[in-house]
Formats: structure tokens, C-alpha cells, sequence
């Protein structure tokens, strides 16, 4: 099958996971894990094909804004999953599938471009692979503080109740983010010091804000973790954090892609 059907494939299982979760959670509709279970590896495998598709194209390592957009959301996908082995994860697939089925879409409809340069090494290769994790395993903490935020709303007001029967405990939800949380933080660490080691100059022109956000977002989720051991931050502020560092990652390489890749090339 050929990229445009695996692509579609793949969005119609993300958003047939998402629904069936949707209705779990929102009308209590009977759980039948195995099914989804069943489309989420589904959709996996056809993201997967349709990303392979887009990266090579005739030969070539294409790494445009939206192509790369899509890789990042399979691997959010895949690192939401192995992460659910071991915690109550699955109610975060009523966000996560939905983004991934948006990224795909995008990347079907719209055409970016930009070749990698030939023989990149395998120094480049790892930096790639440890930022793709580590903005993944990031997505999946703000996604699930995004979900502690429903949850506190509901506790508050004391309505939805719902929500509350669905959700894991509020202090499995938070040890869930702060875990997230810590190994972006190490991945992002890891992708800072092999662009250092392996990229020509992380202060160059064209890299110079990317490398600057970066280093911002890695500050906010250090301090996040300082906080946290040291003062006890939980709750929102523990949320206005997360969002901030995330915010500011995203900034740093679709922000930056946008521009050089889009905008200006338009």
C-alpha cells in the first residue's frame, strides 16, 4: 500500500480509538480493551509504513517540518504505549490520537521539504533519534497535565463526577507527569550534549533561537524538578511548568522549521 492509504488507514484508526475511549470515559460505554488494544497497534503499523513513505522519498532522507511532524507523532504513540505497560496511561489516547491523526493529515495535505545533508554520521543519527524521544516522552506530560488540570477542576467543583470514576487517583496522575517529566528532561539532556558533541556549531545563524530554546526548555523542566523535591510543587503549578517548557521546545524546532521551511521559502 502505498503512503496516501496507509496515512488514511492510520487516521481513520486514531480517531476510532479516540472515539471509543471518548465514550468510555464520557458515557460509561462498556471497555473492551482488546479492541483497542486492536486499533492502536493497527494504527501504529500503517503511521509507521505511511512515515517511512514520507522520510524516503526516492532515496532521499526528507526531514520537512510536516514529515517530521508525523515521525514525532508515531513515536509520542509508541512511547505512550510502552509507558501504559507499566501505568493506567490509556485515557490519554482521547488526546494523543486525535494529534497524531491531525500531524498525519497535515503531512498527507501539505508538502515540506528539507534534505539531510549526505553522509550525516552516526553522531547526527543519535542526536535525531534522542530529541525525537525526548519531545515525545514531553508530549506525554503535558498531555497527562492536561488531563491533572480536568481532574483538579472536577475535584473542586464537584461535578463531572465521571471524570473521577475514570481517571486514575490524583497522586497516581502526578507521579505519572513528574516521571514523564524527569526522563524528558534526561533525553533532553542527552540531545543537548550530542549536538554539542556531534553538530558542527549549535550557535550558528540558522540554528542559533533553536539552540537557545532549547536550552530555555531545559531550564523550566529542570526547575520544575528542583521545585518539586525541594518546595513540594504539585497541582497547577506543577501544569503552568510543564506547558511553559513544552511551549517553549516547540518554539524551538517546529517554530524555527516553520519559518526557514514555509514562510520564507513561500
Amino acid at each position: 500500500m502505498g503512503v496516501p492509504v496507509l496515512g488514511t488507514l492510520a487516521v481513520v484508526l486514531y480517531l476510532l480509538g479516540a472515539a471509543q475511549k471518548f465514550a468510555e470515559l464520557t458515557r460509561g460505554a462498556s471497555a473492551l480493551p482488546w479492541r483497542l488494544s486492536l486499533l492502536t497497534w493497527l494504527a501504529l503499523l500503517a503511521h509507521g509504513g505511511a512515515v517511512a513513505g514520507m522520510l524516503f522519498p526516492g532515496g532521499t532522507l526528507n526531514l520537512g517540518l510536516f514529515q517530521i511532524g508525523a515521525l514525532m507523532a508515531w513515536t509520542m504513540v509508541a512511547v505512550m504505549v510502552l509507558l501504559g505497560l507499566r501505568r493506567p496511561l490509556d485515557t490519554l489516547f482521547v488526546v494523543l490520537f486525535p494529534v497524531a491523526a491531525l500531524a498525519l493529515t497535515a503531512a498527507l495535505s501539505f508538502e515540506s521539504r528539507y534534505v539531510a545533508p549526505e553522509n550525516p554520521g552516526e553522531g547526527f543519527a543519535l542526536h535525531v533519534i534522542l530529541a525525537l524521544l525526548a519531545y515525545s516522552v514531553l508530549a506525554v506530560a503535558v498531555a497527562q497535565s492536561l488531563f491533572l488540570a480536568w481532574q483538579e477542576r472536577a475535584l473542586r467543583r464537584r461535578r463531572a463526577r465521571w471524570v473521577l470514576k475514570t481517571l486514575p487517583p490524583l497522586e497516581t496522575m502526578e507521579t505519572v507527569l513528574f516521571e514523564c517529566v524527569a526522563l524528558g528532561l534526561l533525553l533532553l539532556t542527552l540531545t543537548l550534549a550530542t549536538g554539542g558533541i556531534f553538530l558542527e556549531d549549535l550557535f550558528a545563524q540558522q540554528v542559533v533561537h533553536h539552540t537557545v530554546l532549547s536550552i530555555a526548555s531545559w531550564m523550566v523542566f529542570g526547575i520544575l524538578l528542583v521545585g518539586r523535591h525541594r518546595l513540594g510543587w504539585r497541582g497547577r503549578t506543577a501544569i503552568r511548568w510543564t506547558l511553559s517548557g513544552f511551549f517553549l521546545l516547540v518554539l524551538a524546532y517546529f517554530g524555527s522549521k516553520l519559518v526557514l521551511e514555509v514562510i520564507l521559502s513561500a
